[in-house]
């Protein structure tokens, strides 16, 4: 059975290329369009599976022609689909996405059949969280049905990875359930009350997180890298690497996806973050949220320092 089990999102992105975010009630001309696959659950996946996982994905999508296709072109990028759940009562998730020229984004998503992903979902699958190693859960599918999945993780001894992306509040019992958990800035900030603009600004929010009973916190920070703090006292600065970027739309999808595969791996968190940060730097290069996710041989190149 797969190592990684990642229970989330599946959406159909639409992304408008443009010289500069709108402001309200203006209408920008000259937009590029693209149409690919995204959703939050289904990027993290889709990079677990191209950086080396063994994954397995629960999600849910329409009983439209862009749910059957999602379907196949997972199990193309080696992703177990067998809970791969399709519905009549709503069609695929879709997300509007628009990126400026200093690939800044902003993104409304409309969830669609990402609503109808069930606690009892969960429960059926309950035979393949026994066997698994790690849990990945992020917040675009109903909280009740996250709880479940981090319930019945934390139930067989896994590892529970949460990306608190879209933040949205936590049920408290869930936090002592977790191995990790990896907000950005602002995530951090609305989950804690502290303000994180600095390294210190993260410890001290990680701290937060740590009196909640989580295990480890990693708080993402954009270019500036990421902030590894563990229940110890550990602090662990890793940097990300410089270069231009076109698009941010997945990356911290990406990031998360290379966390999980290092630890299924058996890496430490350091050696984790560290894969991850370099998968990101690249995919922050390309456009597009599943088009964007780097190989493992193009993350390896790169840190061997040949790219």
């Amino acid at each position: 059975m797969s190592k990684i089990i990642v229970v989330g999102s599946s959406n159909i992105d639409m992304t408008a290329m443009v010289e500069t975010l709108p402001r309200p009630g203006e209408t920008i001309g000259g937009a590029r369009f693209i149409q690919a696959n995204g959703g939050k659950g289904a990027n993290q996946a889709v990079a677990a599976a191209r950086l080396g996982g063994d994954v397995m994905f629960a999600t849910c999508v329409g009983n439209d022609l862009n749910g059957k296709a999602l379907k196949d072109i997972f199990a193309a990028d080696g992703i177990n689909t067998k809970n791969h759940k399709m519905t009549d009562e709503a069609p695929t998730g879709t997300a509007l996405i628009m990126v400026d020229k200093y690939a800044e984004n902003c993104i409304a998503v409309a969830p669609g059949a990402n609503g109808c992903l069930t606690p009892e979902d969960m429960d059926a699958m309950e035979a393949d969280f026994a066997e698994a190693e790690i849990l990945l859960v992020q917040l675009e599918v109903p909280m009740p049905t996250v709880c479940r999945a981090v319930e019945l993780a934390a139930k067989h001894g896994l590892k529970v990875v949460l990306n608190p992306a879209p933040v949205a509040p936590i049920p408290e019992h869930i936090f002592p359930m977790l191995y990790l958990i990896t907000p950005n800035e602002t995530e951090a900030q609305k989950l804690t009350g502290v303000r994180v603009n600095t390294a210190d600004d993260a410890v001290a929010a990680a701290q937060v997180f740590f009196d909640k009973g989580v295990q480890n916190v990693i708080i993402t920070m954009g270019a500036s890298g990421s902030i590894i703090c563990t229940q110890g006292g550990e602090t662990i600065y890793v940097p990300t690497r410089k270069v231009d970027a076109v698009d941010t739309t997945a990356a911290g999808d990406v990031y998360n996806g290379g966390v999980v595969t290092a630890l299924s791996e058996g890496k430490s968190l350091e050696e984790a973050a560290g894969f991850a940060s370099v998968a990101s730097s690249i995919s922050v290069t390309r456009l597009g949220a599943q088009n964007s996710v780097p190989t493992r041989e193009e993350v390896m190149e790169a840190l061997c320092g040949k790219c």
